[in-house]
């Protein structure tokens, strides 16, 4: 109810009534207001079990209704559901209405489809030194040949048959020391030459690389592979198929390499952009910040005078 704060019927004439009550009586106060003895002992009885604010206006809506779902029935709504049935369907199944369907499984928390298959607790995992474990993957890029229609904004300036290339990217688990190189494929061989770059590339920072990860895409599972690992002396593992959270810190230092370098400015050409790719990373690993580092650089975590402090 919304009614003018000054009215006579509202809170202003209720605070009126029971200054009345207490100089006339109930019944002369009910007379002079204009309304029943039976109203004004109402009023009164909420005046002296709350005070002011029981004079209030309150809402219409009752404090239960009569339900016509037993626990029976509401146990038959969510076996339904949990076979992933619409609620209409449901609805016409039971003899109900959508509405009285909808507030059912409102109540048991399954209105969404969603709640019938819970994500999935993220285990966060984070290895004790440099080295114990390396993730690897591939990114595929397009080539620039020049600025095309995303730059310039004309849909007819396209580049047909530019074709892609490849980021080979690296990530240390402990320190998130970041690698990365530029192939034309994403093959065995230049899976297997950038293993051995990456490897020499940490050797330099004198971290040794133990375990690797990586997806299951074919040039990881090569026999090429394999043997470059055990000539390493690196034990590989592979993440579950369909799941790359499994491999996350590789795929989240692709997803800041592509915001930050490779799609972070306008190139004329790939050969620009990937000769800016050593400076972005001597910025990644030695400057930048990193979150799960308490904000310091994965140059921080990486003992002794190594190339990457040299660059901070």
């Amino acid at each position: 109810m919304n009614s003018h704060k000054n009215a006579r019927t509202t809170f202003e004439g209720r605070k009126l009534l029971i200054e009345r009550i207490a100089v006339m009586g109930l019944r002369p106060a009910a007379e002079s207001a204009g309304i029943s003895v039976r109203t004004a002992r109402k009023w009164l009885g909420r005046f002296e079990r709350s005070g002011p604010d029981g004079l209030l206006d309150r809402s219409s809506r009752p404090h239960q209704t009569r339900t016509t779902v037993d626990e029976v029935l509401s146990r038959r709504i969510e076996q339904l559901r949990r076979t992933r049935m619409p609620m209409r369907a449901i609805a016409a199944v039971v003899g109900r209405s959508v509405a009285t369907v909808s507030r059912v499984l409102n109540r048991l928390g399954l209105s969404s489809l969603k709640a019938l298959e819970p994500a999935s607790p993220v285990l966060r995992y984070e290895r004790d030194a440099p080295g114990e474990l390396l993730h690897i993957d591939t990114k595929k890029l397009g080539r620039i040949v020049r600025p095309s229609h995303r730059v310039t904004g004309n849909r007819r300036d396209s580049v047909d048959g530019a074709g892609w290339e490849f980021a080979h990217v690296a990530i240390d688990d402990h320190s998130r020391a970041g690698f990365v190189q530029m192939y034309a494929n994403e093959r065995k061989d230049s899976a297997v030459a950038f293993l051995k770059a990456a490897v020499a590339h940490y050797a330099a920072l004198g971290v040794k690389v133990k375990r690797l990860l990586t997806d299951n895409g074919p040039a990881y599972r090569s026999r090429l592979f394999a043997m470059t690992c055990q000539t390493l002396g690196i034990k590989h593992t592979f993440t579950r198929p369909y799941r790359p959270q499994t491999n996350g810190k590789a795929e989240r230092f692709i997803q800041t390499c592509l915001r930050q370098w490779a799609y972070g400015r306008v190139w004329q050409n790939s050969a620009e952009r990937t000769a800016w790719l050593p400076a972005f990373l001597a910025y990644y690993n030695a400057r930048r910040p990193h979150s799960a580092l308490g904000y310091k650089p994965p140059a921080s975590r990486l003992a002794g005078n190594n190339l990457l402090q040299l660059n901070s």
